[in-house]
């Protein structure tokens, strides 16, 4: 797999790459096809994009390419507090120039690629072409998802057993993708976990939960400059992110020819990528859209020499008056970081996260001797007298008890009787399930925490 070396003053990163040519890399693109360049989503890395990359409406009308982003997949980079979307464009922006690409239409997949593809799109509009933008999320994280984000993290990163570590990855799945998804998912869900996030590199995972909830929104003056086409995707049953939001940044795109487009996934949860429907309905409005609505563009790789220094320095400065912070224009424009906004509250909050995450002892590892996951989820079904079922509710397993006709045992020959033991009935009544729902609860803490005013014995009754 190919990667882009990124170094500077103050910053490395290794950021991989993946192409839907012949061998794999930039050079077999056909000049006669558009790029699309896809932002994958958080927590996930190039490897989940098969639904779009496995696609023939887009692998045979386009070049495709997609980026590793920093802690995600394999991506190599140095963990820092500055760490946030800003930093982020400058990646893509530094790998697009770096390996002489044409502009390139963005597919950014779900709310942290949104951040990224939006302000990609601000600070260098001549290499976009066009934006689709999936899911967009609300200006600022709700404390309630804070909380709930928070508590799924920790039991994910802290796990003392295999119990409580698949308990916090399959919470993790249902908050990041919807809780109506096909058991194979948590499988693959859960084993990408325990591979590509392990409890030793859980700084990782810390980094990128900063990235997501530190996140703040462009201005109405940046967002008035994209002039590039939008199409904005949004899956109607998004429980994180309500429809309001993309609705508000089609009104605040107000430089878009035509104004932006909004499409309704019907199948759509809060993630397009993993749902085979919904990222099919995506990928037949995305191609026909690029194909018919945009004039096709052809994709000749860059031959001529730009100064990357000085393309980034124009960026930085431009970001400076954005921000209104005239110090930042003396920073060094290779180095990723300096793209940084962040606070210094946020950039404290988050090293303080990251040195807890970091200093943290030692936890169970879900990974055999042979580095690969001790089960499969859909493994621990059926091993214990109750497992979580459909809405996160208990749902009873009868497999433990006797068969419910037995056959009469034989007299005794000494005392010509039958056993007294053996006479008892073994038959056990099943309670019905309201009363097992309510005795036995284990729904999922988004659906309570998100209703404070719900009382816990409605919100049994109610998963």
């Amino acid at each position: 797999m190919p990667f882009v070396d990124l170094h500077s003053t103050d910053d490395f990163a290794s950021v991989y790459y993946q192409t839907n040519s012949q061998f794999g890399n930039v050079r077999g693109f056909d000049p006669e096809k558009p790029t699309v360049l896809i932002l994958h989503p958080m927590f996930f890395d190039t490897d989940w994009l098969n639904y779009h990359w496995g696609d023939p409406r887009l692998y045979k009308n386009f070049n495709l390419i997609a980026f590793d982003m920093r802690c995600s997949g394999r991506t190599v980079c140095r963990p820092s507090p500055r760490h946030d979307t800003w930093v982020e464009a400058a990646d893509v922006a530094l790998c697009h120039l770096k390996l002489r690409l044409p502009p390139c239409h963005v597919l950014a997949l779900e709310p942290t690629s949104v951040c990224v593809a939006l302000r990609f799109a601000v600070l260098f509009p001549e290499l976009c072409l066009s934006l689709a933008l999936c899911n967009v999320p609300s200006p600022y994280e709700p404390e309630w998802a804070f909380g709930v984000l928070d508590e799924t993290m920790r039991r994910w990163c802290f796990a003392k057993d295999m119990e409580t570590f698949e308990h916090g990855g399959v919470e993790a799945v249902n908050l990041l993708c919807g809780y109506d998804n096909e058991s194979d998912l948590y499988d693959d869900a859960i084993a990408h976990l325990a591979l590509k996030t392990p409890q030793d590199q859980r700084v990782r995972v810390a980094e990128l939960f900063g990235v997501y909830v530190n996140r703040t929104p462009l201005r109405s003056e940046e967002l008035a400059e994209i002039k590039q086409p939008v199409l904005i995707f949004h899956g109607e049953r998004n429980d994180m992110h309500s429809i309001e939001h993309a609705e508000r940044l089609r009104e605040l795109l107000t430089g878009v020819d035509g104004g932006a487009i909004l499409c309704t996934i019907m199948s759509g949860a809060s993630n397009l990528s993993f749902n085979r429907n919904a990222a099919a309905m995506l990928n037949s409005i995305y191609s026909r859209f690029l194909l018919q609505r945009i004039d096709r563009a052809r994709s000749e790789l860059r031959m001529t020499d730009i100064s990357i220094r000085e393309r980034m320095r124009t960026a930085l400065f431009k970001l400076a008056d954005i921000m209104d912070w005239p110090d930042m224009g003396a920073n060094d424009p290779l180095s990723s970081m300096s793209f940084s906004c962040l606070s210094e509250a946020g950039v404290q909050r988050q090293a303080e996260l990251l040195k807890e995450y970091a200093e943290s002892e030692n936890t169970f590892s879900p990974l055999g001797p042979d580095g690969k996951p001790l089960r499969k989820y859909s493994d621990r079904e059926g091993r214990h007298w109750f497992v979580g079922g459909p809405g996160g509710l208990s749902i009873v397993d009868v497999s433990f008890l006797p068969p419910r006709n037995q056959a009469r045992p034989e007299k005794d020959v000494k005392t010509g009787r039958r056993n007294t033991l053996q006479n008892l009935d073994l038959t056990l009544s099943l309670p019905s399930s309201t009363s097992v729902s309510t005795e036995f609860m284990k729904t999922s803490l988004a659906k309570i925490v998100a209703n404070p005013a719900t009382t816990l014995g409605r919100a049994i009754v109610s998963a």
